[in-house]
């Protein structure tokens, strides 16, 4: 494994983050492991090194942060990294328990916290912007977590350039904590980040930790074979990204012809292609197999040389902006 700093919060963390949002309950989602499945990628991550870990209260209705809580408690907490995030509305009959009002963070963190089995999480993310709440109320809120010991730093996800650099103009007007991370949609097929908030963060100090680094699965297969697997048959959220609009096709192509060339999966190229990237801390990679994991991490030892980027990125085209939803 290898391991780098955090944007600039000295905190180190694996080059790898281990996305939970494959843990919880397949009545939340057909391709979700169960309990024990999930505590089997776990434990194989911490052998393989991996110390970071990002989850979110609305992935199986708080199953996933469960799953993650159990699975961590054979360990010493101290020697890992927990994200998790606020927003979605996890309950039907409960309205505040989404957006990102003073209540639904307070409450929420609670929660969170409970289901980790945790006194403090190491990066409280907002998971989306909220139109509904003005921003100073927000950052008040999320700089009383901190200031209270329940969370040690601040992230945010996918949104809009400015709006992130009114959220941070407003935490240094009123003297709170900052955004610590962005977690962006990016990847080799989803380069729109480049345009603004990659420089934006880059100029901050902010950690960049990548979500969908392989599509959701776009990157991991030709184009035509998509809906091989169960996720590609029953994922439609993935089928409403523009992967292969602007020269998506061109590039998957690509891919596969460098992966047989160099004798390794179209994932880890994928992968080896964020991993060259210096403007990116951590991707967060979710699987649902072990095999997919050790994948991963071998990724980290495949050197891509500048032609073999420009290869990969030369077919890439503007195109709609997706994931603020």
């Amino acid at each position: 494994m290898e391991y780098t700093t955090l944007g600039d919060t000295g905190m180190t963390v694996s080059k790898i983050c281990l996305g939970c949002m494959s843990f919880g309950s397949s009545d939340w989602r057909e391709w979700v492991l169960d309990e024990e499945e999930g505590r089997e990628l776990v434990d194989r991550a911490i052998e393989l090194g991996v110390n970071f870990f990002d989850t979110a209260n609305m992935y199986s209705n708080g199953e996933s942060e469960r799953v993650l809580g159990d699975a961590l408690s054979a360990y010493d907490p101290e020697e890992y990294v927990v994200a998790s995030k606020v927003y979605f509305q996890t309950r039907e009959d409960d309205p505040n328990s989404g957006g990102l009002s003073r209540k639904a963070i307070e409450q929420e963190l609670d929660n969170s916290l409970d289901r980790l089995g945790l006194d403090t999480l190491d990066l409280l993310q907002i998971h989306r912007w909220d139109y509904d709440t003005p921003i100073e109320q927000t950052m008040r809120t999320l700089d009383d977590a901190v200031r209270r010991g329940k969370a040690r730093y601040l992230g945010a996800s996918s949104m809009w350039a400015h709006q992130f650099a009114e959220a941070q103009h407003t935490a240094e007007r009123l003297g709170l904590t900052p955004f610590s991370t962005m977690q962006n949609h990016y990847n080799l097929l989803y380069r729109e980040e480049e345009r603004e908030m990659l420089p934006l963060c880059e100029k901050q100090g902010v950690g960049v930790i990548p979500w969908s680094p392989l599509a959701r699965g776009w990157l991991t297969r030709p184009h035509e074979e998509s809906r091989s697997t169960t996720r590609g048959e029953t994922d439609d959220y993935a089928h409403q990204h523009p992967y292969l609009e602007g020269g998506g096709r061109e590039i998957n192509e690509r891919v596969r012809e460098l992966a047989e060339e160099k004798g390794v999966e179209m994932a880890q190229i994928g992968l080896a292609w964020l991993f060259a990237d210096d403007r990116v801390d951590a991707p967060i990679v979710g699987t649902t197999s072990v095999e997919h994991l050790e994948a991963a991490v071998e990724a980290l030892s495949i050197d891509l040389s500048d032609s073999d980027v420009e290869y990969l990125e030369e077919p890439y085209e503007p195109v709609r902006v997706s994931g603020h939803e």
